[in-house]
């Protein structure tokens, strides 16, 4: 049946009422993914909780790694047939996805009926009524942006997508107890592997004004922890009045912002770390001491190779400074195994580092060819996928056992812990598995990737990635804990939150360390105090002795995944400070 062509007085809005949106990717998606939310429930839309019930289907998409556009191939796949059944429902591919494939998406998914770059989420609105309007493909994509302009004069660029940050809706962040802010879009670096500044564009800051505007109104809403986001955040650079704003200066103004009680940055760029930063963040006590500033790799000769603009003795001399600033910084980082023309000897020298740094927390990934980056351009994809998967192994199982030894010191000691919710280890004892689990993270509970139908150049097989597999941090060594959840990159934090009650509750350190206890729901949105009694590798567990300071507001809620609002009450309350429980 041929869809109802919509009168010059209606809009899209009007004739659909529901939507799916399911990110993936990194902490810029997920934010994002909360813009784009607010301007669907400004029009009357509301989240649809199945696919299957939506009139609007939107995937906020991810192309650092093949595995997160593989994943996006078999969403689509599953849904030929409901769109077969019901063509005037809406399907949309937005994010970096869209931008790096463009209208090829098209070929490969005909039933998909727009696509929406990173860039031009402002235009979205406008996209999703032409689509029902017009009944044929759409597309909101950036292109080559220029790069000419330099860094100080880019931020006068780009005033709708400022708008657009901007216009975080109070109905998807009411009680926000964590939130993002971004402080710049794009990234310039254009490392030899990386497709970001394909699909982002050029590297701009946005107003240090605008963004201590949006921690107080974040602030006023509950907010006690925010993280600024940026591809490398520490070269933000804004000019303000004639003068340059740098980033340590931004640490400073956003600090001052009355109610929040931690403010944390990633991702940081080496080459373009300023000492100053780490003077402000010995100085001023709501700077978490948490810096997540990636190597990728130990060896000279590949950080070259990849175009990183720094060797691996100057990466350890900024560790031992930030180190030297901040005693009890915890430090993470990514490595990137197998990248073109890695020897064993450059692999050796990437385990030298890692043993070196001592990281509290290492992202491991196999190296994945992207189209479009000069690596895959210029250089061959040479290292054989066994020998990546056994160095991603090693590289695990030292960085594992280094955990293990930084968490058991810990053991004894009291940690003050922000309560972010619920525990999904302690669903998980109650015998939910792994894929269960997921679900009520930021990934959706309605699509089962089991027998998924997903599209995929001729000649190409479906990874095997694709069924449900352990997490990329496992296996550890038998003599150690596994990791309790699927943490296998920085993105995925939260993924240790479920929205289900349970008796545990979990928060997280200062120093970003995973914490879990037993205590009331009224706790969260607390920070209170951790007695230690035992440790993992991921993870401490400890019994809590005192409220710092009680949850604020009638309750608390995750931004990233959604915690649910608990009342306060109950025998055991989390309201005073100094209580003990």
């Amino acid at each position: 049946m041929k869809p109802r062509r919509l009168g010059p007085a209606e809009s899209w809005a009007s004739a659909m009422r529901r939507y799916f949106l399911e990110t993936f990717g990194c902490q810029m998606n997920i934010l994002d993914s909360q813009l784009v939310e607010g301007q669907l429930r400004a029009r009357g839309m509301t989240p649809a909780v199945a696919y299957r019930d939506a009139d609007v289907i939107l995937f906020n998409t991810c192309s650092v790694r093949q595995h997160a556009e593989d994943k996006v191939l078999s969403r689509l796949g599953q849904l030929r047939g409901l769109k077969r059944r019901r063509p005037e429902t809406i399907i949309g591919v937005i994010g970096c996805m869209a931008e790096r494939e463009k209208e090829g998406l098209f070929v490969r998914a005909p039933h998909v009926d727009l696509l929406c770059g990173p860039g031009e989420l402002n235009r979205l609105p406008a996209l999703l009524d032409e689509a029902q309007q017009r009944h044929e493909h759409v597309a909101a994509l950036a292109g080559s942006l220029s790069r000419r302009t330099e860094v100080l004069h880019r931020a006068l660029e780009y005033d709708s997508l400022e708008a657009l940050d901007l216009s975080r809706a109070a109905s998807v962040e009411r009680d926000t107890l964590q939130s993002y802010i971004r402080v710049q879009r794009g990234c310039d670096k254009f490392c030899t592997y990386c497709v970001v500044p394909f699909t982002r564009g050029p590297e701009r800051s946005r107003p240090p004004g605008h963004l201590v505007d949006e921690a107080k109104m974040l602030a006023e809403r509950g907010c006690r922890e925010i993280t600024l986001l940026g591809q490398t955040v520490n070269s933000y650079l804004h000019q303000e009045d004639g003068r340059p704003v740098p980033f340590a200066r931004l640490l400073e103004r956003v600090h001052a912002v009355e109610g929040i009680d931690r403010v944390r940055f990633v991702t940081s760029f080496p080459a373009d770390w300023d000492e100053d930063i780490f003077r402000v963040m010995r100085d001023f006590p709501r700077l978490m001491p948490y810096l997540h500033i990636p190597a990728q790799s130990g060896s000279d000769r590949v950080l070259r190779a990849m175009k990183r603009g720094y060797t691996a003795a100057s990466y350890r001399r900024l560790m031992d400074t930030a180190r030297s600033y901040l005693p009890d910084v915890a430090l993470a980082g990514d490595i990137i195994v197998g990248f073109c023309g890695e020897t064993d000897a450059d692999f050796r020298a990437t385990v030298e580092l890692t043993r070196g740094v001592q990281y509290s927390g290492l992202y491991v990934f196999k190296y994945s060819p992207r189209p479009g980056t000069k690596a895959d351009r210029n250089l061959a994809d040479d290292v054989p996928l066994e020998v990546k998967q056994a160095r991603n192994n090693e590289l695990l199982a030292i960085q594992s056992e280094i955990m293990l030894r930084q968490k058991q010191a810990w053991v004894g000691r009291t940690v003050e812990v922000l309560v972010e919710g619920y525990s999904k280890l302690a669903r998980r004892s109650q015998g939910e598995h792994n894929g269960e689990l997921r679900t009520r993270g930021k990934r959706s509970p309605s699509f089962s990737i089991r027998g998924a139908a997903a599209i995929y150049p001729a000649g190409r097989r479906a990874p095997s990635g694709l069924t449900p597999a352990p997490s990329a941090l496992t296996p550890w060594p038998s003599a150690l804990a596994p990791a309790p959840f699927d943490l296998a990159s920085e993105q995925d934090r939260g993924a240790e939150v479920s929205r289900e009650p349970s008796s545990q509750l979990v928060g997280r350190t200062p120093q970003d360390v995973i914490t879990l206890f037993d205590a009331p729901p009224t706790c969260i949105g607390a920070l209170v105090k951790v007695r230690v009694e035992s440790a993992t590798p991921h993870s401490l567990f400890g019994r809590v002795v005192e409220v710092i300071s009680p949850p604020r507001g009638a309750g608390q809620r995750s931004a990233t995944i959604g915690l649910p609002v608990v009342a306060p009450g109950g025998a055991h309350a989390c309201h005073s400070p100094g209580a003990w429980i």
